[in-house]
């Protein structure tokens, strides 16, 4: 399984608009993402974290300005290549303009027109919970079209507790 983590970037607290990325190559071709990728030896997960989203939107933040929100597993059963284990963060704070990447197209996204229907079919699940800042623990299991969720198991954090 691979290990990846993922990051979305909101304006406002609560939040008022999310950055997503038009995945423009790869995994997830076609489709409006988060920010992240693969860690690469000897980052921790954070650090992987700031570094995928310099690469794909220009936008600067250091270790300290994301807030750690949980894992979600993602299987795959029949396309197991492309099972994931994701670590996800959030940034608040961050540095310079969004800028267009050789693999994503950034755009900016009012919470109430994040466009679900052209995300990964999670997304719907987990995503509102994430930019209210709930720490999640999630495991999506796909259907055999890859594209539709099967299986949902979801736990959120609330006053130090899982539910």
């Amino acid at each position: 399984m691979k290990e990846a983590t993922l990051c979305y970037v909101i304006r406002g607290n609560p939040a008022q608009d999310v950055l997503l990325g038009y995945k423009k190559t790869g995994f997830g071709l076609g489709k409006y993402v988060g920010f992240g990728g693969k860690i690469e030896a000897g980052e921790t997960t954070a650090e992987a974290a700031v570094r995928e989203l310099a690469e794909e939107s220009g936008l600067r933040v250091g270790v300290e300005d994301l807030q750690s929100l949980g894992q979600v597993t993602f299987l795959f059963p029949h396309r197991p290549d492309w099972d994931h284990l994701v670590h996800l963060f959030l940034a608040r704070t961050w540095r310079g303009v969004p800028t267009e990447s050789a693999e994503m197209r950034p755009e900016w996204f009012p919470i109430g027109q994040i466009p679900y229907h052209l995300m990964w079919d999670d997304s719907r699940y987990f995503l509102p919970l994430a930019l209210d800042g709930h720490p999640i623990r999630a495991l999506f299991t796909y259907q055999a079209d890859n594209a539709s969720v099967d299986r949902v198991k979801l736990e959120v954090r609330v006053n130090g507790k899982w539910q």
